[in-house]
């Protein structure tokens, strides 16, 4: 995914990351198994809007609201609390699809010419003040809508009720060529009509009365949506079931450890509870009682990678570094190589402190990072298992591609032009080093050039 990430956080970094997303002033969850299902979710709905898969990205952002909005280009940012509020996957399915639809319809170009605020969004979507005064009170709302409205200096409001209504229905027509029930769009607009009720958000704020209502945006759909052959045809179930688990996960690793044992409490067995009670224990720092929970998703799924990545996670994050090899060993065999599980396996070796686990790590790593190029943790353990082997050169270049991912151009040139130094010339990573060298000098003296200014 297209990411300009700026640090890692250290909690909980290994197979839920926490990445600062500074376009957007908000972070970035990571998961693999989360990233899987918005993949599934969202393929035949890119694919009915004729946009190419490789180019769409489907991101979950770490906020409680319920939001969703697209920015730079072909990416669409979804809130974690979207997740929460939803109760199914085809009401996901929904939000990604409208989203979408402001994709096609161009309107992330048209808004960031009309507003370049300091928010860095491109495009405010159609939950933004609902979602905002449903999480954190009026004021809240209505701070988040005022930022809006500076943001936009008038302009994006001209044209916002068009760009909305046309979002809506792109989004429709999507779900009904891909042959997705439209319930769950219906459904999710629902819900933020009983929260514009419940906030009096018409009778109070202005900036929502120059977007469709979402009774107006229920009236409009409800005759595409309901004639369409797909209406009476079932969500997915393997969709829907893979949306509980992530769901249940989420709730564990966002929520404080206290909410998430009064949401599961321990009387609940299901791999749901299992789920976001790990997280809850690991958390509030009883390392025995999350080992228990996530021996008892192992035991119920002995080859889920996923269950095998939280168990290896955990123990990692517990100071067993050594017992967490073998479960993430597994998972990323059963993964086949996911780049996030493969980071946490390369990180686990690394921290073993055992130099015979080095070149595991190093390999492993290489194919993460070539498998995902855009994660800093990756390129930060790669340099470090290289530095550890005492192979100074290739340690520089992988700082120079974290330095550059991450908008440090001066020291991406400086470790680049090491590399090259101190690597054979015309190999393939002496040429990477020559690309990063090239592309970050000149972004260093733009750099610069703007400072004088």
């Amino acid at each position: 995914m297209k990411r300009f990430v700026a640090r890692l956080a250290s909690a909980l970094a290994a197979s839920m990351l926490v990445l600062v997303q500074p376009a957007l002033a908000q972070s970035v969850l990571r998961d693999a198994e989360t990233e899987s299902l918005l993949n599934d979710m969202s393929a035949p709905l890119v694919k009915a809007a004729g946009l190419n898969p490789r180019d769409v990205h489907i991101v979950l952002v770490n906020d409680d609201s319920v939001n969703a909005f697209v920015a730079g280009g072909q990416t669409v940012y979804v809130h974690s609390g979207t997740i929460s509020a939803a109760d199914t996957a085809n009401e996901v399915q929904g939000v990604i699809a409208h989203e979408i639809g402001h994709i096609v319809g161009g309107h992330v170009a048209l808004a960031d010419r009309a507003a370049r605020g300091p928010m860095g969004i491109s495009l405010l979507s159609l939950l933004a003040g609902v979602a905002a005064i449903a999480a954190g009170g009026s004021e809240a709302g209505l701070g988040v809508i005022a930022a809006g409205q500076q943001a936009a200096q008038g302009s994006y409001l001209a044209f916002s009720r068009t760009q909305e209504s046309s979002a809506d229905a792109a989004g429709a027509r999507f779900l009904n060529d891909s042959g997705i029930t439209g319930r769950g769009y219906l459904s999710f607009f629902k819900k933020m009509q009983q929260l514009e009720y419940r906030y009096g958000i018409t009778r109070k704020v202005g900036f929502l009365l120059d977007h469709p209502v979402s009774s107006e945006r229920i009236a409009n759909l409800s005759e595409t949506l309901e004639e369409a052959p797909s209406w009476k045809t079932p969500s997915d179930p393997a969709l829907e079931e893979r949306f509980r688990r992530v769901k249940a996960k989420l709730r564990g690793y966002v929520d404080p450890p206290e909410k998430t044992l009064q949401t599961y409490p321990q009387t609940d067995q299901s791999i749901y509870a299992h789920y976001a009670r790990a997280y809850a224990f690991h958390k509030a720092g009883y390392p025995d009682k999350a080992a228990a929970e996530t021996g008892a998703l192992v035991a119920a799924a002995p080859r889920d990678p996923y269950f095998l990545e939280m168990q290896g996670q955990i123990l990692l994050e517990s100071g067993q570094p050594r017992a967490a090899l073998d479960p993430l060993r597994a998972a990323t065999d059963l993964s086949r190589s996911n780049p996030l599980i493969a980071t946490t396996l390369g990180h686990a070796l690394i921290a073993t402190e055992d130099k015979a686990n080095l070149p595991e790590a190093i390999r492993v790593l290489r194919v993460a990072t070539q498998r995902d190029d855009d994660n800093p943790w990756a390129w930060m353990q790669l340099g470090t298992a290289y530095e550890q082997t005492g192979d100074t050169a290739r340690a520089a270049l992988a700082t120079a591609e974290r330095a550059q991912m991450t908008g440090d151009p001066r020291t991406a040139v400086v470790s680049a032009r090491y590399a090259m130094a101190n690597i054979p010339a015309n190999t393939a990573d002496w040429i990477r080093a020559q690309d990063i060298a090239m592309t970050a000098g000149d972004a260093a003296a733009a750099d610069k050039k703007k400072r004088r200014r």
